[in-house]
């Protein structure tokens, strides 16, 4: 017996779920991530505390020229493009070569009028490309303040 993917809807109540269940690759969750060409999407962490925005975004196999991190407005768009390309030996000549390439493009949208532009920090380091975006003075949350009574 073997299990079969059909096409359509044969269950009303349960639209999409037995096929999704067969055909996802069990085995592989990282596939999670994939978009619907099949690339890789790099996963983010985003923490948020009183003084800062804190962005962590997995990229193995990257180096920090690879990526090109701008603010536009409240608008954060992280892009990346890598060929990977090797020269041949001398004596060596190809039968067959697949070109590598990969890029993608992440857009998040950060709270209005709360970030210093001016003082954003990016670092590339084992794999993982980290953002430090400061709040402006302002959009920090002060702590409680003691009214006087007169």
């Amino acid at each position: 017996m073997s299990i079969i993917k059909r096409n359509g809807n044969q269950l009303p109540g349960f639209p999409g779920f037995f096929n999704d269940f067969i055909t996802k690759d069990l085995w592989n969750w990282g596939l999670e991530n994939s978009s619907l060409t099949g690339t890789t999407i790099p996963a983010v962490n985003i923490r948020e505390n009183n003084e800062n925005f804190l962005v962590e975004m997995a990229a193995p196999g990257m180096n920090k020229h690879d990526f090109k991190v701008e603010l536009n407005g409240n608008s954060l768009t992280i892009t990346s493009e890598k060929n990977f390309e090797e020269e041949p030996k001398e004596e060596e000549r190809y039968s067959r070569k697949e070109f590598s390439y990969q890029s993608f493009s992440r857009i998040f949208t950060l709270p209005k009028d709360v970030v210093d532009a001016d003082k954003i920090e990016a670092k590339y380091e084992n794999g993982v490309l980290y953002l430090v975006i400061p709040k402006k003075e302002e959009a920090k949350q002060k702590g409680p303040r003691l009214i006087q009574i007169s």
